[in-house]
Order: C-alpha cells, then sequence, then structure tokens
C-alpha cells in the first residue's frame, strides 16, 4: 500500500520554524485580503507579483518604476499606488503588468516560506481548483495561515480546515497535528455560512470599521476563479 501523504495546519507564521523541513508544497493563505488580492490579480491577467516584506523594499521598487500596492493594519501605505483590496487589481490598465506587492500579513509569511520546494497561494476564491491541484501533486502539504501580526485568525485558519478536509476525503493524505484537526473542526462548523461565522472576528471587524465591507464579501466568496499563483525566484507567477 502507498503511504498516505501529510497535509498540516500552521497558524501563524511565527510557528513556522517548527514545520518547515517536513513539506515540500507550502500554501499561503491570508483570505483578508492578501492572498485574495493576488489570486483576483492574476485572474485579471496581471503578468507577476513581487511581494516584498518590508516597506523598505517597497519604497525602492517604487523609485524604479514599478506599480507597487502597500498596505499596513488593513489601509493603504501613503504614497503608494494601491493597497490590497482585490478590487485594486481588476482594472484594465494593470493587464500583463509586473506589481510589487508589501501587506501586513500575507507577504510575511510568503517571505518566511520562500525556501520551500513550492509555495503556492490560496485563499477562498481559487478553493475547488488549488484543492484539485494539490491533489494531483502526490507531496507533504502544509498550510502556512498568514494570521495577523503573527497571531492566530479565523478566516486564514476557516480556509486552512477546507484544504485539509478535502484532501484528507481522498483516502491519500492524513493530519496528525492538533492545529490541523482544530482547522478542519473549524471549517466544518463555519462552511455553511462564512459571513456568520465571521463576523465577529477581529480581523473582519478592524476592515468593516475601514468600511471594506464590499472587500469582505468578495475574499469570502469561494471558487470565483482556477488561477494558481506560484513562487518562482522571489516573483509570483501563474502556474
Amino acid at each position: 500500500m502507498e503511504t498516505r501523504k501529510h497535509v498540516e495546519v500552521c497558524f501563524t507564521p511565527g510557528e513556522y520554524e517548527y514545520f518547515k523541513s517536513e513539506y515540500e508544497i507550502v500554501v499561503v493563505i491570508d483570505v483578508l485580503r492578501a492572498t485574495t488580492a493576488i489570486c483576483a490579480a492574476f485572474a485579471n491577467g496581471i503578468q507577476s507579483i513581487i511581494p516584498v516584506s518590508t516597506l523598505e523594499e517597497a519604497i525602492e521598487y517604487k523609485s524604479k518604476g514599478y506599480l507597487v500596492g502597500a498596505e499596513r493594519k488593513g489601509q493603504i501605505v501613503e504614497g503608494f499606488d494601491f493597497g490590497n483590496s482585490p478590487f485594486s487589481y481588476m482594472k484594465e490598465e494593470l493587464k500583463g503588468q509586473d506589481v510589487v506587492l508589501t501587506t501586513t500579513n500575507g507577504t510575511k509569511a510568503l517571505h518566511v516560506a520562500r525556501e520551500a520546494e513550492t509555495v503556492v497561494v490560496g485563499s477562498f476564491i481559487n478553493l475547488d481548483a488549488l484543492c484539485k491541484w494539490l491533489e494531483k501533486q502526490d507531496k507533504n502539504i502544509l498550510c502556512l495561515c498568514s494570521g495577523w501580526q503573527d497571531k492566530f485568525n479565523l478566516e486564514d485558519t476557516i480556509c486552512a480546515g477546507a484544504i485539509c478536509e478535502y484532501l484528507i476525503a481522498t483516502g491519500n493524505f492524513i493530519s496528525d497535528e492538533d492545529s490541523s484537526i482544530a482547522a478542519k473542526y473549524l471549517y466544518i462548523s463555519a462552511k455553511d455560512n462564512y459571513f456568520g461565522y465571521l463576523k465577529s472576528s477581529s480581523h473582519r471587524r478592524r476592515l468593516k470599521n475601514l468600511n471594506l465591507n464590499e472587500d469582505i464579501k468578495y475574499c469570502l466568496t469561494p471558487n470565483q476563479t482556477d488561477v494558481i499563483p506560484v513562487l518562482r525566484n522571489g516573483k509570483l507567477v501563474k502556474i
């Protein structure tokens, strides 16, 4: 009998150290809003996204003439072209462009995972396509939640739980970690109503206070695209 692969969940980038050596594929998840915006960007025809973890790097790219998105604490950083609203990436003029992005949590998680064999981007909006692709890879998979400033958050964990649930149901994957089991049960409780379940989540409240309800709705609506962004040589491109 073939040995089954593992699919596990890491709640925050700060805990990645404890997991990193055992997984060939890392799925970086930042539902509200970085990884959703990245998927939306590729669905809109953006050529590539260069994720950077610091504002200093973002400023340097901007000085070289790149279009740069920068977000901190839910808001666009002054002096940049846009933040991490998925709607910013649906503009006609961005088609075929190389864009640079830095965010509070998502690009940090991408930076932390960059040495893994394969790093892909996950969100609710590309969930089914991503799950089907992961199923075919026959590799050990880690779902890395971006969290909020290195703390646990609900929406990323629920999305990771959805991936675990799907892959375990194929019969080819198992989960051992308590974090993965917890994520799976959170997903099972939330799956019929993400909006209701996440109503009181901290980041949803944060974004609501910034009048970003349309963003929240978009980010929590599954399967709007089948793009799977992958990190290659420091750039995100479409698989």
